[in-house]
């Protein structure tokens, strides 16, 4: 039991030592927000609109942020409200050629009295950055993972951190737990899976699509296999609860060391 416990303390410690990096290659998609996204409220300093983005200084109290949101018409002086997103440090914009100390990636604005319908010119947003530059800002802030970590699960420049938690499995004849799509991800290979559990980690439009790492609790944090990635169109709140639905694909590899020993791709919302 003693050894059991210490292998056990081991791999927990482990699998929180490392780090869940956003990655740097942003554009948002118009997917419905989550009903239980946070939000933020502050006063508009200053804006300016760059490749399909409205750029906000947000003043909150002696807080002031900077925002990225699909390009909006939004007045200096407005009272906004926009939901929460990924902080990342020292963002580069190459369209309006400066580099933010923080920005906050914004998936838009909680409509209200003080805000205004998205703007009728605006364009798609469009990504400042290559996926590449991304991985590498990812594999850069990434924690060293040894070896035995790197042979099977998710991949190993990008896996999220374990969370003690414990979501219930999801109903029907195609539902899994993490662990299981992980143990069973040839058998059920070109399969569609069901999953339910919590949103981990969240990176939108990265190669076009949405990022979600799911987990329940099942699953080996020694092999990855405890953090589940699924790609879909629809945004989601992390620390939401979900089920979603979609093909599994064994062994998919992306380049650039994006290697999968089971993702879950064209996921969406199971209600």
């Amino acid at each position: 039991m003693h050894r059991r416990l210490t292998v056990y303390s081991i791999a927990v410690l482990f699998a929180l030592s490392l780090a869940a990096v956003p990655t740097q290659s942003i554009a948002m998609p118009k997917s419905a927000v989550t009903a239980d996204a946070k939000t933020a409220t502050g006063t508009v300093i200053e804006t300016m609109n760059a490749a399909g983005y409205t750029y906000m200084l947000v003043a909150a109290g002696k807080t002031q942020n900077w925002v990225a949101i699909p390009e909006t018409t939004v007045k200096a002086g407005s009272q906004v409200s926009y939901y929460e997103g990924m902080t990342m440090p020292a963002f580069t914009s190459k369209t309006l050629g400066k580099t933010f100390e923080n920005i906050i990636f914004s998936t838009g604005l909680k409509q209200n009295a003080d805000t205004a319908a998205p703007s009728p010119t605006a364009k798609a947003p469009v990504q400042d950055d290559s996926f590449s530059a991304a991985l590498q800002l990812e594999q850069k802030n990434t924690a060293a993972i040894p070896p035995m970590a790197q042979s099977t699960g998710g991949s190993a420049v990008a896996i999220a951190p374990l969370q003690e938690i414990s979501v219930p499995k999801a109903q029907g004849e195609n539902a899994y737990t993490v662990g299981e799509i992980f143990t069973k991800s040839k058998e059920l290979n070109g399969k569609k899976v069901r999953l339910r559990g919590k949103v981990v980690k969240f990176s939108p439009n990265i190669m076009g699509k949405n990022w979600v790492h799911l987990q329940d609790g099942t699953g080996d944090p020694l092999h990855n296999s405890h953090d589940l990635v699924l790609t879909t169109e629809t945004i989601l709140a992390v620390d939401s609860i979900v089920t979603m639905e979609g093909l599994l694909a064994a062994d998919k590899d992306f380049g650039a060391g994006y290697k999968y020993t089971a993702i879950v791709e064209q996921a969406s919302i199971i209600k």
